[in-house]
Order: structure tokens, then C-alpha cells, then sequence
């Protein structure tokens, strides 16, 4: 996946795309354990800036509290993998893109390294909101190796973003 997106994640990202400009909305994303893959997918379409705002790579703390405005005090109580923080990511997104209508946000520990024994390697908290809606969050436990959590990761954000158009 570093040289190019699987074609899967890419005809995800089409079909996203194409809900989003019928509907009349624009996304936008936060990342951090994907690193602006979900952006990526998105872009590599032909007239994705009718639909996509843009997005923010928050991979380390002082990135998420100062470029989405996550409340140090969730990072230092829930740790950056958590519920919580990828709800505030979520609305910090939107709160930081006046022209977007849906957030959608990943927060995870995508190996080899960095897992515990509550917080595995593979483990992944999502976050979607709509503005003008709460936020929802759901997490998984994928997979396999770095890039195969990442690339599950993207999957997955496409489909719950689709979900809350």
C-alpha cells in the first residue's frame, strides 16, 4: 500500500465520493494512524474537491490538542487510542472546516509495535459525526501486519463515513 492504494479502498473512496457531490456535502478527515491515507483515497479522483475539504494528519498529541483542539485532558485520561478522543477528533474536524458536513476520524496502534495488553496491536476507534449531529464512534481489532491494519483502517472509515450521508 505505500506505492499505491488497493483498488478496493480506491472504488470505496468513488463510491463515497459519488453519495457525497448527489447529496450536496463535503467531508472531512483527521488521521492519525493512517497517516492521511483516508485524504488519499479520497483525492485520487478527478473532481474530488467538490466533495472533500481536506484533511488533518494529528499524529501525535500536540498535533491532535493544537490542530483539532482535543482536550489534553482526554489524551492524558483515555491515551490517544480511545472513544473518546476519536469523538473530540471527530468534531474538532468539523470545527476546523466551516465548508464540511461529515467528519470522519481513526485513532489506533497499527504495529508492530505500541500494543498492551488493553490496547493491542490491530486496535483501531473510529469517530464519524454529521455536523450538527453528535458523534458516533465504534472500534475494531484488525489483522495482520502495519499495512494491512492501515489499509482495513481506510476501508472501514469509507464505509462508516458512507453511513451518515
Amino acid at each position: 500500500m505505500t506505492a499505491s492504494l488497493p483498488s478496493t479502498i480506491l472504488i470505496e473512496a468513488k463510491n463515497l465520493l459519488e453519495a457525497l457531490k448527489a447529496a450536496g456535502l463535503m467531508i472531512v478527515t483527521a488521521e492519525s494512524c493512517t497517516g492521511g491515507l483516508i485524504t488519499s483515497a479520497l483525492t485520487h479522483h478527478a473532481g474530488s474537491s467538490v466533495a472533500v475539504s481536506g484533511g488533518f494528519v494529528t499524529y501525535s498529541n500536540t498535533m491532535k490538542e493544537s490542530c483539532l483542539g482535543v482536550a489534553p485532558e482526554l489524551l492524558k485520561t483515555w491515551g490517544a487510542v480511545s472513544e473518546p478522543v476519536a469523538k473530540a477528533m471527530a468534531s474538532g474536524a468539523l470545527d476546523h472546516a466551516p465548508d464540511a458536513d461529515i467528519a470522519i476520524s481513526t485513532t489506533g496502534i497499527a504495529g508492530p509495535d505500541g500494543g498492551t495488553p488493553t490496547k493491542p496491536v490491530g486496535l483501531v476507534w473510529f469517530g464519524v459525526q454529521r455536523r450538527g449531529q453528535p458523534p458516533y464512534s465504534e472500534s475494531r481489532i484488525f489483522d495482520g501486519d502495519r499495512e494491512s491494519v492501515r489499509a482495513q483502517t481506510v476501508q472501514h472509515a469509507l464505509h462508516l463515513a458512507h453511513q451518515v450521508i
